[in-house]
Formats: C-alpha cells, structure tokens, sequence
C-alpha cells in the first residue's frame, strides 16, 4: 500500500478545499511559524564574512559602472562633439 500526500497528515484528517476565510489565513500564519521556527542565525564570524562579501560586491559594482559611466560619456562627447564635462 502506498501513501498519498493526503493520507499522509500524520492522523489529522485532510483539510477541505473550501476552507473558511479565516481559516485559511490561521493556517498561513501556523505555516509561517513553522517555517520562522527552521531559521538559524548565522554566528558572528558568518555575518562579518558575509557583509564582507557585500562591501566588495558593491565596490566592484561601482567601479565599473562608473568605469562604464566614464566611457560612454566621453564616447557621446567625441561622437556629438559636444561641450560636456568631459571634453578639455
């Protein structure tokens, strides 16, 4: 014999599809619970790794965006021979 997802609730019996309004929103708030309860903190020495990770990810980032940035200005200024910032 196999189990089914639904014979499976461990003894409870299988909720209906047309569950009240508000039973429905008791069994998210049950769920979320459930799964807030799973969460693990990470140690310190994680959380300084990780916000490390972040700092560099974002300097990075920005360097070639400004890089990028930089290069299509003077690009749009050469191209158009305009007077912008860039042009000396």
């Amino acid at each position: 014999m196999t189990e089914t997802a639904a014979s499976s609730s461990k003894g409870r019996p299988a909720r209906k599809a047309d569950a009240g309004f508000f039973a429905r929103i008791t069994l998210f708030v049950r769920q979320v619970i459930g799964e807030l309860k799973k969460v693990v903190a990470p140690t310190r020495k994680e959380l300084i790794n990780y916000t490390l990770v972040v700092l560099v990810f974002v300097a990075v980032m920005m360097l070639i965006v400004t890089l990028l940035d930089l290069a299509f200005g003077t690009g749009v200024s050469w191209v158009f021979g305009g007077s912008g910032a860039t042009d000396r």
